[in-house]
């Protein structure tokens, strides 16, 4: 996978925010060295949060959110602050630009406030530096020609330092493994599974497992048995998309461990903990509660979906109570979760750790257990004891 594949998950977001006019979609074109972003003199050029996946050297693979001016006076421009502002949960570096001809004022100070409570890295890069020279004031300043080019490189290299720790190389699941481990991977192929290839979260295990000198054998469910039987040696672990998670758990010998690819995601996006937490809120709800459930991804639904269609079932099934289901996907996620009784969420193989750790915390803080897709399952196949055993921590 070259760096242009990254997944958009496993590239640092830079957000880029400032007043209409500042130079916020010249400076992406100067750092990328592209004209990938529309610029005018006309205020208001750009009126919603655009992503592009891009590199910058020397940080590597990155994701540029060029945001709406956040003074946007227009008829519409209430809602387009919102959404601008909404794009912090999705942000790792944040860069605040000022027109360095106008300069700093209150409006900014707020920003960078925020910015600080909701600890985001930030720079206030000062532009136009080629038609009023600034002076930096502090260490999170830098003034910048997006016109000339000026300290474009500076710019470049300090962005490169803000990098999150999150964001630097980090297992999924090569931490458990030792050198020539050999991995079974259960990976079901139905209607959902997507044409000529595997899932997300199934190709980055391969690579994980690979990365860490470990072998990877794969084998949908009714293939596990004699996969088994071929090995010289019992595997290291088993990993099962969590659908089949009943089925092999009965093939798979009670010493090998076993646990789920959504498991072991919500482990890499640093939220397993909070999902077993919240996993026995399935046992207090009651007829005509709320669920909602919510994927990272959008994709066509099909007849049988794990989200829309057999979730539902396997909790009504479960509990005996009849439930009031909604479902989210993408970048939706409400902000007002007041009435819903449990949360399931996927195993965001498409979010980045600082959006699922966001909507976790959400939740929380508005007092509605969230739980993780495998996580729950197995709790509800009587088997997430045996599914968390392969974690150290557990």
């Amino acid at each position: 996978m070259s760096l242009n594949d990254t997944p958009s998950a496993e590239r640092v977001h830079i957000g880029l925010f400032g007043r209409r006019n500042a130079g916020k979609s010249s400076l992406i074109n100067a750092l990328t060295g592209q004209e990938v972003a529309i610029v005018s003199d006309i205020a208001g050029t750009t009126t919603d949060p655009v992503s592009k996946a891009m590199e910058l050297l020397p940080l590597g693979p990155v994701v540029f959110v060029d945001t709406p001016g956040l003074d946007d006076d227009s008829e519409l421009g209430e809602q387009r602050v919102r959404r601008a502002l909404s794009a912090l949960e999705k942000i790792d570096i944040a860069l605040l630009v000022v027109d360095a001809t106008r300069g700093k004022d209150t409006w900014e100070q707020e920003l960078e406030a925020r910015f600080q409570s909701r600890a985001v890295p930030y720079l206030t890069v000062l532009n136009k530096s080629d038609l009023q020279k600034p002076v930096a004031t502090d260490e999170h300043e830098i003034a910048v020609s997006a016109c000339t080019g000026s300290r474009i490189t500076e710019l470049r290299e300090r962005i490169a330092a803000l990098r999150p720790d999150a964001a630097k190389t980090r297992p999924i699941v090569g931490d458990l493994l030792r050198p020539d481990d050999a991995v079974v991977l259960v990976t079901p192929v139905d209607s959902a599974a997507p044409k000529g290839r595997l899932i997300l979260p199934q190709q980055q295990v391969i690579r994980d497992i690979l990365d860490a000198d470990a072998q990877a054998f794969v084998t949908k469910e009714n293939g596990l048995e004699q996969t088994l039987r071929h090995l010289a040696a019992p595997p290291r672990m088993v990993i099962t998309d969590s659908q089949a998670f009943q089925e092999v758990d009965a093939i798979t010998p009670r010493e090998i461990p076993l646990t789920s690819f959504s498991i072991l995601f919500a482990r890499y996006k640093g939220v397993l903990s909070p999902s077993v937490a919240a996993v026995n809120g399935l046992n207090r709800l009651s007829d005509g509660d709320k669920v909602l459930i919510s994927e990272g991804c959008t994709h066509h639904r099909q007849c049988d979906d794990i989200g829309t269609v057999k979730l539902p079932r396997w909790i009504e099934r479960h509990t005996g109570k009849k439930l009031d289901f909604s479902f989210s996907s993408g970048g939706a996620f409400q902000d007002d979760l007041e009435g819903y009784a449990l949360i399931v969420h996927c195993g965001g193989c498409m979010l980045q750790e600082r959006v699922m750790r966001a909507r976790f915390a959400s939740a929380r803080e508005q007092g509605v257990p969230i739980t993780n897709y495998g996580v729950l399952i197995a709790h509800m196949k009587g088997i997430l004891a045996r599914s968390l055993a392969v974690f150290p921590a557990y």
